[in-house]
Formats: C-alpha cells, sequence, structure tokens
C-alpha cells in the first residue's frame, strides 16, 4: 500500500485538484467582486434565519446499538465502553425543556423558524413535530437520524434520505424541499438531486448568499449555513464563554452584513440546539440579540425556504 505522506509530498506542485475525484467540484471564485443584488422581505438587506437543530434521541448512543456515545458535550469528559447517562441527560433536556422553551421566546418575539429535524428525534417525542405543524414552522431535513453521512455507502445514505423523507410524510404530512446533514459524503448532493424532492441543501459554509450550481446536468440550490453564529460554539474548542459572546458576535454579524461595502443584499444564519441554547442564560442572550434585529432597519426574519425560494425569484437558476 502507497504511503498517503509520500503521495501527498508527490503532489505538492500542483495547481489544481486531481481529475476524476468524487464530489463536487471546488469553487474558490463564488461572486467574487460582483455578487447580485437581492432585497428579501419588506425589501430589507440582511435575511436572518434562526435554525433550531432537533436531534435529540436520535443522536449515537449506546441505547440505540451505536457502540458509543455522541460527543457534543458541556465538559469534555467521555465514557467509551458503556452507556453514559450523564450525557444522554443533557440530550433529554434539549427535548423536555430546551425546546419548549425557544417555541415560547418565537411566539412572544413573532419570528419564524426553521427547524433543522432529525426523523427519529421527532419520531420519539411527538408532541414536538405536533408543535411544529401547528406553528407552521420551516421543517429542513436533518436526516434520519443525527449521523455522519460520510460513514455510509452510497447505496445506505440513499437509503437513509428515503427513510427520513417517507417519516416526515406518512407521520406528520410534511414534505421538506430543503436537507442538511450532520456532515456530508461526496455523495449526498448527487443523491439529493437524484431523489428529486430537494430544492436546495444548506451543507456548505462557504458564502453569505445562495448560489446555484450543476449537479448531473441539473440546476440545484445551495443556501449556505455557518458555524459562526451557531451555539456549538459553546461548547466545542475555543468558543463562546457566555451568551454575552454569541450577542456581541451575532451584533457585529448583522451590523456588518447591513454595511459591507457594498449595495449587495445578504443572509444571516443563526444555529441553535434545545439541549445548548435551550438553557435559560442561553435563551435570554438569543432574545437580546432577536430583539435588537427586529428594531434594527433593513434586517428582516425569514424561514430558510422563503429565503431560498425568494432567491430563486430574483435570480433564476442558469438554464
Amino acid at each position: 500500500m502507497a504511503d498517503p505522506k509520500q503521495v501527498a509530498r508527490n503532489h505538492w506542485f500542483r495547481n489544481d485538484d486531481l481529475p476524476g475525484v468524487a464530489g463536487p467540484e471546488r469553487d474558490l471564485v463564488g461572486y467574487g467582486a460582483t455578487p447580485p443584488r437581492v432585497r428579501w422581505k419588506d425589501g430589507a438587506k440582511v435575511a436572518v434565519n434562526i435554525v433550531i437543530n432537533y436531534e435529540e434521541g436520535s443522536e449515537k448512543t449506546f441505547a440505540m446499538g451505536d457502540g458509543m456515545n455522541d460527543g457534543m458535550y458541556e465538559l469534555p469528559f467521555d465514557v467509551d465502553d458503556q452507556r453514559d447517562l450523564a450525557k444522554e441527560s443533557m440530550y433529554e433536556y434539549g427535548s423536555r425543556a430546551g425546546i419548549w422553551r425557544m417555541f415560547r421566546m418565537a411566539d412572544r418575539l413573532g419570528v419564524p423558524l426553521t427547524v433543522f429535524g432529525a426523523a427519529v428525534a421527532l419520531e420519539r417525542n411527538p408532541a414536538v413535530a405536533e408543535r411544529i405543524v401547528e406553528r407552521g414552522d420551516d421543517l429542513v431535513s436533518h436526516g434520519y437520524r443525527w449521523i455522519d453521512h460520510y460513514e455510509y455507502s452510497r447505496e445506505e445514505e440513499r437509503e437513509v434520505i428515503g427513510l427520513a423523507m417517507e417519516s416526515f410524510r406518512s407521520n406528520w404530512g410534511l414534505e421538506p424541499v430543503g436537507w442538511y446533514c450532520r456532515e456530508m459524503s461526496v455523495n449526498t448532493r448527487e443523491l439529493l438531486v437524484e431523489d428529486g424532492r430537494f430544492l436546495y441543501d444548506s451543507d456548505y459554509y462557504g458564502d453569505d448568499l445562495p448560489f446555484w450550481t450543476k449537479v448531473a446536468g441539473k440546476d440545484h440550490l445551495v443556501v449556505p449555513y455557518s458555524l459562526v453564529t451557531n451555539d456549538c460554539r459553546y461548547i466545542m474548542g475555543t468558543g463562546f464563554g457566555s451568551p454575552s459572546d454569541f450577542v456581541d458576535t451575532a451584533k457585529r454579524t448583522l451590523d456588518q452584513l447591513l454595511d459591507d461595502g457594498d449595495d449587495c443584499g445578504r443572509m444571516m444564519s443563526i444555529g441553535i440546539h434545545p439541549r445548548i441554547t435551550g438553557n435559560p442564560a442561553r435563551l435570554n442572550g438569543l432574545a437580546e440579540f432577536v430583539r435588537y434585529a427586529l428594531d434594527t432597519p433593513g434586517a428582516t426574519f425569514m424561514t430558510r425556504t422563503d429565503i431560498a425560494r425568494s432567491f430563486a425569484e430574483q435570480v433564476p437558476a442558469p438554464s
């Protein structure tokens, strides 16, 4: 077997990607200096999208036969060879308490929500799914379970996508047109286009505006997401130490997008999790930013699917 380090050394002189590598081609250019001039609801320059990642109960656990405990936890402790009941209870906080606190905030402040929903998580807490339907929230498929899609074969991933969509349809009468998985594979986007039910995916972090791409000869929309204004930074690596850190980052993000040196509109994604931002202090910080954005001229709150459709109307697919 070839030594991977030697292979890497042999390619140090390349100035392009290898031909035939699986997955989408890299695009390092994007819109460049001339992004399209878009406007959102009520002529706003920045569309703010709040995304609840509802995954609790679908994460990897010994209880579900995965032989491991998921890693996103408040403290840097790992239990390797048995159930981690402490970690499981953190996730349960999200489904028992955190998600309801989020719904109450959104109701009180009158802002729309997008839910990246894992099908199994909603199956295991039907009351949450029923509330999403009742509120009319924007459901984006977060897969069947909260798993890394790159761990599965193309056929297995195709099956997982189908299982998720069938669950949403048969249990709740919902047919998402958007997709975001935990970690996409080189096959994910091709499978979504092959499936035919998806207007867009959000498995991308490389822009502040949606953009069209070509997959298997078909136009497909990408609506980027963000890991910057995202509450995973409370518990992973060097990130937010307090809700004030989140509020400051979110405010500065919005202020910059509103005055970004040109006349182009942009979008701002805020990613939150019931087990993380559902805790009182962090939800209080989110509410503080929402009030700030509501009082800021040029900003509006929209769902992700409304952003996708509005963009597609203003910037039609090339073909």
